[in-house]
């Protein structure tokens, strides 16, 4: 009995000894696939293994148990990756804990329940997320003004707004595409589904959408949105029982005088906005910084802020990167002017030459959202018709790392915050 005690003990104490974990490296020099690494996370977590995020150890660096799937699935997805001991990682979390590092080690539990609201029919390399989600192998279901009118939007924890038009205003396209067939199908398709519905025109259903949105938000839901979905979802907000379309857009004249009732306290990000009047610009609203930009391509670069990542991990884990100044890219939102966001929304990546910011994140009610200027990281100006942007040619792109960062975000586990 004595000995069987003893060999139990002597297995222990070897295992403690010996077991290891895989460390995905995030930093520029070590990893391969940046983008597909998010995706070995999130596969891992649907496979109900814990993970640990060392936010600012070597990159955002993923700390994950020692199986061999899961290093045949690294090595599948071409994502690198060392097998570390038991003390190696100790010493990591070790360095990580200490007060002189501004480092932070965050349990991942849950892989959550993403959804993208997209058309249907809606070819998915026309969205950089819908692109990036399926690159990185992460699994998502699509939504639309049915499902989100039916409260669908509680079966999930992230939701991607595609780039839309929350004002039923058909994306501001009138002035360049107004005769191209896709736009004339595009619209009657839009006025055929708010009639099916129950509305008499595409900007009350849009707008029923964006409080639906809304409310799931304030619930607790996590929003991301990219491009026109971000300043024309406060724009509809705002508002609310107002009608701010042209005749071309909904059959009737807008309220002349709807600039002055816009109401800035409904809104998520923005406030004291002048909307846009004239349907022959493609534009929403002074929020957007397009064409009041002075800079080119070749000088486009946007700046991501240093947070505490004991004090205020949220932020930090959002901005995980392998470099601090990432490359510009445009779109009908290229980038947000900054004195027109709200004081208690958070900039987390700016160009302060052009007064913009492109990257910035807010809490409201039990919710968070994040808003991302621009249409597509690895294609500058993208236009209509475009061909889509091939991944595998930018594994390690550090704008398309930010949309995955907000994609692990829900399944952190919940910290009291500090600040």
């Amino acid at each position: 009995m004595k000995k069987s005690l003893l060999f139990i003990l002597f297995i222990l104490i070897s295992f403690k000894t010996y077991a290891s974990y895989i460390l995905i490296p995030m930093d520029v020099d070590t990893q391969k696939n940046h983008l597909k690494a998010y995706g070995i996370t999130y596969w891992t977590l649907d496979k109900q293994l814990k993970v640990k995020w060392l936010l600012n150890y070597r990159g955002g660096s993923f700390l994950l148990p020692d199986t061999e799937t899961i290093q045949q699935e690294c090595q599948i997805r071409g994502v690198s990756f060392e097998v570390i001991s038991n003390a190696k990682a100790e010493s990591i979390l070790e360095e990580i804990a200490s007060p002189s590092q501004n480092m932070e080690a965050v349990v991942l539990e849950k892989a959550p329940k993403i959804a993208v609201y997209t058309p249907k029919g809606k070819l998915p390399w026309d969205d950089a997320v819908t692109m990036v989600l399926k690159y990185a192998e992460i699994p998502y279901e699509t939504v639309y003004d049915e499902e989100v009118l039916n409260d669908g939007l509680l079966l999930f924890d992230w939701l991607h707004l595609h780039h839309e038009d929350f004002t039923g205003q058909y994306g501001k396209f009138y002035s360049m595409y107004r005769t191209s067939s896709w736009y004339i199908q595009e619209k009657k398709e839009a006025e055929a589904l708010a009639e099916k519905l129950g509305y008499s025109k595409v900007s009350k259903a849009k707008a029923d959408v964006a409080l639906k949105i809304r409310d799931y938000v304030v619930g607790g839901g996590f929003m991301f949105a990219m491009c026109s979905a971000t300043d024309s979802f406060d724009v509809a907000l705002s508002a609310e029982g107002i009608d701010i379309c042209e005749p071309m857009f909904d059959g009737d004249g807008s309220d002349p005088s709807y600039q002055k009732k816009i109401d800035y306290g409904k809104t998520f990000a923005f406030t004291n906005y002048t909307l846009e009047r004239n349907p022959m610009v493609y534009e929403f609203s002074s929020i957007d910084t397009t064409r009041k930009r002075m800079v080119s391509k070749t000088t486009d670069y946007f700046s991501l802020m240093e947070f505490s990542a004991k004090w205020d991990p949220v932020p930090t884990m959002l901005c995980q990167n392998h470099t601090a100044l990432v490359k510009g890219f445009m779109g009908q939102t290229t980038a947000f002017t900054r004195d027109q966001i709200k004081s208690n929304v958070l900039v987390m990546g700016e160009n302060k030459a052009n007064g913009e910011a492109k990257y910035i994140h807010g809490i409201k009610g039990k919710g968070f959202f994040t808003f991302y200027g621009g249409h597509d990281p690895e294609d500058y100006q993208h236009r209509v018709g475009d061909a889509k942007t091939e991944l595998d040619l930018h594994p390690t792109s550090p704008g398309y790392r930010l949309i995955l960062n907000n994609v692990l975000f829900p399944a952190a586990k919940k910290k009291k915050q500090k600040t």
